[in-house]
This record gives C-alpha cells, structure tokens and sequence, in this order.
C-alpha cells in the first residue's frame, strides 16, 4: 500500500515536460495539414465534376430526376455514328442551372400567362412564293416597326401542307416546344438526352420531315408505315411535310428555314421555342436550356457566337470558299445589299451584342413581340438571298427596332449542350447536281476576284477597310 503510494505521489508530482503536451508528430506540420485540406476539397470538387453534365454546366444538384431512353434505333440506322469531337474542356462563362423541381414549376406558371401586349400582326393574302417575294425596298420598311398597327410579312402565303391532325396538336401546344427539322434524308433522327421525369408532361417534341426522310425512315424500321396518321420516334413527334405542294421546290435547306424561323407561327400557342438543327443532339434538359439561357438572363433569345467568325463578311466569304452555297453571283449581290443598307463589322461599340456571327443550331426563343419580328425579318431575308441565316443575321439585328434582347452565349457552353454529328452524304447522278458542283468549284476564286480586288464592290469597300483595320492591300 505504502509502495502503491509513492508510485502515485510520484506520478502526481513529476513535473510534466514540454514533449508530452504537444499533439501527436502526425498534426505538428502545418503544411501537411494544408496538403490534407488541398487533397479533401479537390477530391469532393471532382467528385462533384463527376456527376456534373460537364465543366461548363452546373446543376444545382447532380441527382436531378434523369428519364431512361424511351427509344431504341434498328442497328440498320445508325444514329450513333460520325459525332464530331470536340476540344474545349473549361469555358469562360460557365452556366448554372437552377433546381429542376423549381424551373419545372416556374416554366409552367409562365406558360400559363396571357401573350405579351401588343402581339405581331401579320399581312395575308396569297403571293406566288410561300414568303411573298418582297423587293429589297419593301423588306428594308418593316425593319422599324414603331407602329403596332402595321402588318408585317412573315411567310404563310401559301399553305404549310400538313395534316390537320399534326396541325391541331401543334396549336394545343402550350408552354415549351422543341422543333427540328429533316428534309431530304440528309440527317439522323437522335434522341435528346438527359431528361427529368417530368419533361414529357410539360415539352412538346416535333419533328418536319419530307417524304423522301420518312421512306429512309420506314426502310430502316424507324416508323411502322408511312401511312400512319400519327407516327413517333422516342420523343418526337414525325410531321409529314408535302414540300412538293406549294413549298420551295428543290430546295430542301430553305423548306427547312420554314420551321426554324416561323416557330411562332406554327405553333401559336407555344410561349417559349428550341430549335435544334437535325445534326445536333441535345444533351441538356430543355426546361433547364430554356430557363438558365433565357428566362433567367431576362432576354428573348439566346444564340451561341460562331466558333471562328466575328464579322459577317468573314461568313460570306468562307460560305463561297468552303462552297456551302454555289450561287456565288448571288452572295455578292446580298453583301453589297447589306452594305449599302448600313451593315457595318461588328466593334465593342455593338455590346451588348457580342459578335455579329452565330452558330445557329441551336436557338433559343421566348415568343413575344421582339424576338418574332426578328424571325420574320431574317426569314424575308432568306427567302430573298438563300438559307444560309447566318448572312442577315447581324444585318436584320442591328437595323430592326425595337431591338431584341439577345443572350449570345460563349461556343464552349454550345459544344456541352448539344452533340453535333455529319451530314449523312450522298452521290447524286442529278444534272442539276452536276451543274450545281461545276459552279462550286469556281466559287472561291470568283468571290475574291469580285469583292477583294475589284472596285465594282464599293459600296463593302468601307467595311472592309474597317475589318481589317485599313490594309492598303483591301
């Protein structure tokens, strides 16, 4: 007992030293426990990143409610091939989206207010061409539309050949209407991804196709008949167009504008639009594009800027050079329109506008008075020049009033939202083909002969000293 006592009086009266307060040797470095801190965040950020859509997109959660595939393609068609790649792994302006319970919501309160005041009034009647033919001067008019009581052209003069079943439900449409377009088999139809649960409930998918799409389509055991009153592939809803009857005769890429400019007007109802060009896929929920691009950046549309080009005339000159369009003669005719009409390149004196160049794949619309006189106007355009709206896209924006308001968001955000896959191309024996490839090949060469050495072009002249910075060489 006496010994149990001294141990502990010894114990209890042992000085403690100055090691033995001191926390283990694993928490002493200050720089390990930084290293540690580094480690655990970067490790939870790429956990995140994981589950994240992409570097560019966020999701309020990464545990949105995601629908299973509804369709499954024939192994004959091919869906899945010749996707383009792409290389842009972070974005400067990266995207947020909103919880997706609370946009569902949001998207159907706005769907189920009355149509901005005061609405777009169109001119009717019947013209010798589905968009009536205006004359320059004619087009130039509508641009200032200061007076609500003005009717403005905006095509329908001449019937949009569907059935009256696909046009009723196109008119019942309400809320947010997805749309695309596929004429001429020139594309694959592709499902969109990443849907929430609910999306089929509040989105209407519809796709335009020709008879000559929907006999590829039956070929492939895509569609059941082409008799069918009512055909879909996974989301979409198939919508045979006659463009045989009173359309643009052979010409595939401007029947195609139709749906892509006039969304508006085919589907009435619709307060907000997403128009997808056939080469795309989309991968990014509609109501979350639509609410994080439009709706909460308060604009009535949203575009993304073209990946290389700033300028319109940059444009043009590549759509000869790279032969998007044979009708040389014809883009010459439309620069010089634009130019003397007060089409001037784009400067940061056009911000908020950040280029004068979009891709137009993907478009993103709220229907009201700004953003459907600017489809009507690039759609008279179109149908006075040719269907490449990337030409009067900055031509129609900067000369209209009111303006619109128009989000242009960078190309990263563009590449993450949308898959863009290849043209399905084919040989053609056609002679109109044949004639059409001879006058590709001189195309080039022409348009620099016509406007980068010639005086004939001067009323671009200006333009382009001021693109190029005054080049003696212009």
């Amino acid at each position: 007992m006496e010994g149990i006592s001294i141990r502990n009086l010894n114990f209890m009266g042992k000085p403690k030293s100055h090691a033995s307060s001191l926390p283990p040797p694993f928490f002493q470095s200050k720089l390990l426990c930084f290293s540690l801190l580094y480690l655990l965040t970067s490790l939870s950020l790429a956990f995140y990143n994981s589950l994240s859509a992409t570097r560019c997109l966020f999701r309020s959660s990464p545990f949105d409610p995601i629908q299973s595939p509804l369709f499954t393609y024939p192994s004959s068609y091919g869906e899945h091939k010749y996707v383009i790649p792409t290389h842009r792994n972070s974005c400067s302006y990266p995207v947020h989206f909103s919880d997706y319970w609370n946009v569902l919501r949001e998207i159907q309160e706005l769907s189920t207010m009355p149509p901005p005041l005061p609405a777009l009034r169109y001119i009717k009647g019947k013209g010798q061409s589905f968009g009536g033919n205006f004359s320059t001067q004619n087009r130039v008019s509508y641009f200032n539309h200061s007076d609500n009581g003005i009717e403005v052209p905006c095509g329908f003069f001449k019937d949009f050949p569907v059935s009256d079943s696909d046009r009723k439900a196109m008119e019942s449409c309400h809320g947010l209407v997805v749309v695309s377009a596929l004429f001429n088999d020139h594309d694959k139809i592709r499902q969109p991804k990443s849907l929430g649960s609910k999306t089929m409930d509040t989105v209407c998918f519809f796709m335009f196709v020709d008879e000559v799409t929907l006999a590829a389509l039956e070929q492939h055991g895509v569609v059941k008949s082409r008799a069918s009153p009512e055909s879909r592939v996974g989301v979409w809803r198939i919508v045979k167009v006659n463009s045989d009857e009173g359309l643009y005769e052979n010409n595939p890429a401007m029947n195609g504008v139709i749906p892509k400019y006039l969304v508006h007007r085919l589907f009435p109802n619709s307060k907000f639009s997403i128009w997808v060009d056939a080469k795309m896929q989309l991968m990014v929920d509609p109501l979350l594009l639509i609410h994080a691009l439009v709706v909460a950046q308060d604009v009535d549309m949203a575009i993304s800027r073209h990946p290389f080009f700033v300028h319109t005339m940059e444009e043009a000159m590549a759509t000869a050079r790279w032969k998007k369009w044979w009708d040389v003669e014809g883009l010459r005719l439309q620069m010089e329109t634009y130019c003397g009409n007060g089409l001037q390149p784009w400067t940061p004196e056009k911000l908020p506008y950040r280029s004068d160049v979009p891709d137009s794949a993907v478009i993103l619309r709220r229907h009201g008075p700004r953003s459907d006189l600017f489809s009507c106007l690039v759609f008279n355009e179109l149908e006075a020049f040719n269907p490449r709206d990337q030409l009067p896209f900055a031509y129609v924006r900067d000369g209209m009033s009111p303006k619109v308001k128009m989000n242009m968001f960078d190309v990263e955000v563009f590449e993450q939202i949308a898959l863009e896959y290849r043209h399905v191309l084919k040989r053609s024996s056609s002679p109109a083909a044949e004639q059409g490839t001879k006058r590709r090949r001189v195309g080039g060469g022409f348009w620099h002969d016509l406007v980068v050495n010639s005086s004939c072009c001067s009323r671009c002249q200006n333009y382009l000293l001021e693109m190029w910075g005054g080049d003696s060489h212009v």
